[in-house]
């Protein structure tokens, strides 16, 4: 017998068999469109309004909250001692989600915004909170990730570091080009005709539309003067810009980084290799802002805008900029991760090395260690230091970081914590003294957590952007180390994101 004769006929009978039930019309087997207009849309609840509630407290992500009857309520853009009318937008069992129908009665702690686009831009969301109230909130929140999370009291908390500018602060800010702008309610009831190409940021809770931005009090001012004239030219020669939803059109970001020395750097990301619209970009951004000290432009044809693995083309100037953190000179490239506040970044490395108390004699590993910007900052201080970091251009930095400042006691290695961090690593490069952590918001690999229990090092600095995992991964190493000292820092004024740096001291 030919079964494999057999086996065809059997299958193309089935595949028959298919078409036949797939077209099939009757009452029982109707076939269903996929098309959205024959879909039946979900109907949206009608909640009622909560009236006369009162803020209480702040929870994750800087909301409101306030307890009604059995259950919590989380409000957007609301504070501790506001009374509201709110708006339920979302309802589980135990919790529902709300917005500000009314504000009866405002918070002493409240401000007035001081940016246009407070509300619809998705980043400064603090902005309507006095900055000593936001220090206090975000005390708060690193004292309730430990408590909830971690279980842990913190007893030795220092008060929290706030920055002494709370606008202008940041080194590095990058924009997004979009023929999709966003445009707020009241622009829309104006029924005005307006330009949907926008450069700026991605509105909040869109991926798709950007709101354009006029006015940013993130960055020294220069940059707004950047901004608005490469998005002036770019409209005025016709330049098409960047569809996020089908990934066509020429210009795509626009990122910008200086340094406290007055350096800056320029990098444009385009989408398409148009050679003559490219050389015009450049050639203008060049001759309008004489004291770019390196300009650069990256051809980025993926569906995402990360640039890591993306060729970055120098046009003009060096290629990178460099910062000044006391003694310590770094070099830093586009594709550089370096803390985007550099004056409390020093604040923050000078808290690291008093709490490593370094001698000269400790063998420090620098652990998710970017540029090297800490190790480098305390190498002097200590008998050896030990990075690892997973991104090998910012290896490729750490180790021309420790060239120029003529550091020669460090060693800086590609690679992840996880996958290098072993007993053959601990034997080569000898048992650490003290550890540092810096890791992403991800918090640390559960294999790193077993590598530190097993090499027991008498301290571990963590440094972090993110207390709950913090919070996480102490409690996993308590039973053989205790807090002993906890500082705050805020790097990030109006919004609600906190660094926290804890001492943890063998038991």
């Amino acid at each position: 017998m030919n079964f494999s004769l057999l086996f065809t006929k059997k299958l193309l009978l089935c595949r028959i068999y298919l078409v036949i039930f797939n077209n099939y019309k009757g009452p029982h087997l109707q076939k269903v469109s996929k098309h959205p207009k024959h879909m039946r849309k979900k109907k949206k609840k009608d909640y009622p309004i909560l009236e006369n509630i009162e803020i209480s407290a702040i929870a994750a992500e800087g909301k409101g909250l306030a307890r009604v009857e059995n259950f919590v309520v989380f409000v957007d853009k609301a504070i501790p001692g506001d009374i509201i009318n709110a708006k339920i937008i979302n309802k589980k069992k135990d919790y529902a989600m709300a917005e500000i129908s009314t504000l009866l009665q405002p918070s002493s702690m409240r401000t007035e915004s001081f940016c246009q686009h407070f509300g619809t831009c998705g980043g400064c969301k603090w902005q309507h909170v006095n900055y000593s109230a936001q220090l206090e909130f975000k005390a708060k929140l690193v004292d309730e990730a430990f408590r909830r999370i971690g279980k842990i009291e913190l007893k030795n908390i220092s008060p929290i570091l706030g920055c002494e500018e709370s606008t202008h602060y940041r080194n590095k800010l990058e924009f997004t080009f979009s023929n999709r702008v966003w445009l707020t309610r009241e622009q829309i009831d104006t029924g005005e005709q307006f330009d949907r190409n926008a450069l700026g940021f991605h509105a909040a809770g869109s991926f798709a539309s950007v709101l354009h931005i006029e006015k940013c009090y993130l960055q020294d001012d220069r940059t707004n003067n950047i901004r608005n004239a490469v998005y002036q030219y770019s409209i005025k020669n016709q330049l098409s810009f960047y569809n996020l939803k089908n990934h066509e059109g020429l210009l795509r970001n626009l990122i910008i980084r200086n340094s406290t020395l007055d350096e800056w750097m320029i990098t444009v990301c385009f989408a398409e290799e148009k050679t003559d619209q490219i050389d015009g970009m450049m050639s203008f951004i060049k001759t309008e802002f004489p004291f770019i000290t390196s300009l650069n432009y990256i051809i980025n044809q993926k569906k995402n805008d990360t640039i890591y693995d993306q060729e970055v083309i120098n046009y003009y100037g060096k290629e990178y900029i460099t910062e000044q953190l006391g003694d310590i000179d770094y070099k830093i490239s586009t594709k550089s991760f370096f803390q985007t506040n550099s004056k409390q970044a020093k604040r923050l490395y000078d808290i690291v090395k008093k709490l490593g108390g370094f001698t000269k004699q400790e063998v420090v590993y620098d652990l998710y260690c970017g540029t090297g910007s800490i190790g480098l900052y305390i190498a002097n201080d200590c008998k050896k230091i030990v990075g690892i970091e997973q991104i090998q251009d910012a290896i490729t930095d750490a180790n021309f970081n420790a060239t120029i400042n003529a550091i020669d006691n460090c060693t800086f290695l590609a690679g992840t914590c996880e996958d290098l961090l072993k007993e053959e690593f601990i034997s080569t490069h000898g048992m650490p003294d003290t550890v540092i952590l810096d890791p992403p918001r991800a918090g640390l690999h559960e294999k790193v957590v077993q590598v530190l229990l097993q090499a027991a090092p008498k301290k571990i600095i963590y440094v972090s952007c993110n207390p709950t995992t913090q919070a996480r991964d102490v409690q996993m190493l308590y039973d053989k180390y205790e807090i002993t000292e906890c500082y705050p820092v805020d790097m990030f004024p109006h919004t609600f994101h906190i660094e926290n740096v804890v001492l943890l001291t063998l038991k």
